[in-house]
């Protein structure tokens, strides 16, 4: 079996959609992989760099004068684990992935470089049935709440009820994907769900109201999503891999820009989310936070923690070392060649300014 013909029959197997325009086959095709897909599988995302630098175009650019160099971009209906499977395959070169799935196949023995970050200080969002009494994290006791488990969000949720004086044994926690979530809560089958955006759709529909915004109160609850390379791919191609962290980081740039905020909710509403819904979850939202790609003291702090939280909890068996991980040399070098020094300010492992 061909490669490309093997690689479709794997992507249907493990619920990927491909993204279409997949040249024909060229000496090197590299496949990207993002932890989600749009609505009604659209090949397309929001809420981070990623999202934005695929639906640009921005790779494609960079090697737009390199005909041997070709793209292949998947999108999971399965998220990190999905993700995860797709790598232990051998079925990835690039991949975007929220924090616990990547510390999840760190410590399962996927052997991956951390190259940037794509998305970062991304809220929880607690959604209950409209009239519900519910209306902040501690009346969560005694509950049953919808939660995707094994995804970026699992972490956060253990970190938002801790904060609030709640053990994870508070609450009953069902495994739901954000659609079956959602119909859930529709049809009050759960008290509440934690999730992302996808609330605040359900919220203007009069379905679900919004009782809980982690970066309101429990700033140490940020999820991050980061972009990554195979170890196997980033020895074999160091200069292709510098040249696709280059057009990341130009995405991250545009993303960041504060005049092309009503531009970045339109090109992230190819993925099926409404520009409000989007809008409402960007508001009051400092753009070059929320899409700093810098490897800083914060990121390493977050991922320690994860990583830390990941073993408590009995997710992961081993510990991670993340200095040997994050690998900030591609894009040192695609800040100071795209001319974007000082641009994003660094945070210490406090998440305040780093002088």
């Amino acid at each position: 079996m061909k490669r490309r013909d093997f690689l479709a029959c794997a992507a249907a197997a493990a619920g990927v959609l491909a993204a279409p325009h997949v040249r024909a086959a060229v000496p090197l095709a590299v496949r990207l992989g993002y932890s989600g897909i749009g609505a009604d599988n659209r090949p397309f995302a929001q809420g981070n760099s990623w999202a934005t630098t695929h639906a640009l175009g921005l790779v494609e650019e960079e090697f737009k004068g390199d005909p041997d160099v070709a793209f292949e971009w998947y999108f999971f209906r399965g998220a990190g684990p999905a993700v995860n499977e797709a790598l232990a395959n051998r079925q990835l070169d690039f991949y975007s992935q929220g924090d616990l799935p990547s510390v999840v196949g760190r410590a399962s023995g996927i052997r991956s470089k951390l190259l940037l970050v794509g998305g970062t200080r991304r809220p929880v969002y607690l959604a209950v049935p409209a009239g519900s009494d519910i209306t902040g994290i501690p009346q969560l006791k005694g509950r049953k709440i919808a939660l995707q488990l094994g995804t970026n969000n699992h972490l956060s949720v253990a970190t938002v009820l801790s904060e609030h004086g709640l053990k994870w044994s508070d609450v009953t926690i069902v495994n739901l994907d954000n659609a079956s979530a959602n119909a859930a809560l529709a049809s009050r089958q759960v008290d509440g769900a934690f999730g992302d955006v996808s609330f605040l759709r359900l919220q203007e529909q009069g379905l679900v109201k919004v009782a809980y915004n982690s970066n309101s109160d429990t700033p140490t609850a940020a999820r991050v999503g980061s972009t990554f390379v195979t170890e196997e791919f980033e020895q074999k191609y160091p200069e292709v891999t510098q040249r696709i962290v280059k057009a990341f980081t130009r995405g991250a740039e545009w993303s960041s820009r504060e005049e092309n905020r009503d531009a970045l909710i339109a090109l992230w509403a190819k993925s099926g989310t409404p520009e409000s819904v989007l809008r409402s979850d960007l508001d009051g939202v400092d753009l070059k936070i929320r899409h700093s790609p810098l490897l800083d003291g914060f990121t390493h702090e977050l991922y320690r923690r994860k990583a830390a939280q990941a073993k408590e909890f009995g997710l992961i068996r081993r510990e991670i070392d993340i200095d040997d991980w994050l690998e900030p040399k591609y894009l040192d070098v695609a800040i100071r060649d795209l001319g974007l020094e000082g641009l994003w300010t660094p945070f210490d492992k406090n998440g305040k300014p780093d002088a």
